[in-house]
């Protein structure tokens, strides 16, 4: 299989691991560790626990990934916020 044949699965991520890595859940249920990918890292994209993710693996080893894509909540618009309070100046 050549190098750049790799595996994409979608996963749910369950856990914040400690130095920018996650611990992902695939829909089979299989569990790895991912990191995120420097695509992601330079769009500043924030993934927490609970989004629905896609990762990469490598063929050789199927407990690490890469994160390349953060998909969106299918829930409806942000809850819009409070109008702010008028602020004072001190003279």
């Amino acid at each position: 299989m050549p190098k750049e044949e790799l595996l994409q699965f979608e996963g749910l991520v369950t856990e914040i691991l400690p130095d920018a890595r996650y611990r992902v859940q695939l829909e089979n249920g299989h569990e790895l560790v991912a990191y995120t990918a420097g695509r992601m890292k330079k769009n500043r994209i924030k993934t927490l626990a609970g989004d629905r993710v896609t990762v990469e693996l490598s063929p050789y080893d199927l407990e690490k990934g890469r994160l390349v894509f953060r998909h969106k909540d299918e829930r409806g618009p942000p809850a819009t916020r409070p109008p702010q309070r008028a602020q004072f100046r001190r003279r």
